[in-house]
């Protein structure tokens, strides 16, 4: 049936396609549409579109805004003190450097290991004084509180190691004697 209805068409093709429909059709037609009112303002779709656009650039607003924030007043105290716990241990370390550096230089002894290491942990302290200023948190002040101690507990070790050799000079003196 569907083959017999496709050749009537193809065989009477121009017959259909000469034809116009009258003028008042198409208004049969529209009339017999259900009636629309106009577009309410809340289902349009440019408010939507603008409600979204306000809310991606409040969300970018908000995350870097964040990122930037100043610190709050407990951030700062904790600053602050740390501030005081640096300004401590560096005095401390720079003192007994300066000894590790005079009894150097007095006995002719180079650089060794432990000396080394400070100048590392030197150049890490300064890597996490920089993250501290950019985003100060509890974890990098932590991390700048290890770094000064080690440095301290390594200094310590090389002044042990270097009042030892002395102790055993002095004890080789007294037997000599």
């Amino acid at each position: 049936m569907k083959d017999s209805l496709e050749k009537f068409v193809q065989k009477n093709r121009e017959a259909f396609d000469d034809q116009m429909p009258p003028e008042n059709v198409w208004g049969k037609i529209e009339n017999a549409l259900p009636k629309t009112s106009k577009q309410i303002f809340w289902n349009s779709v440019y408010l939507w579109r603008a409600a979204a656009i306000i809310f991606f650039g409040l969300s970018a607003y908000l995350l870097i805004s964040k990122n930037y924030s100043r610190p709050n007043k407990q951030e700062i105290a904790e600053i602050q003190g740390f501030n005081d716990l640096e300004t401590y241990y560096s005095s401390q370390i720079s003192e007994k450097m300066d000894m590790v550096h005079r009894y150097q230089s007095s006995t002719g002894l180079t650089e060794d290991e432990i000396t080394q290491n400070l100048k590392k942990l030197e150049a890490m302290y300064l890597v996490l004084k920089d993250e501290m200023k950019r985003k100060p948190s509890q974890d990098v002040r932590d991390a700048l509180v290890l770094n000064l101690l080690v440095r301290i507990d390594l200094i310590n070790q090389q002044l042990n190691k270097l009042d030892k050799p002395d102790s055993s000079k002095l004890t080789e003196k007294k037997i000599q004697s």
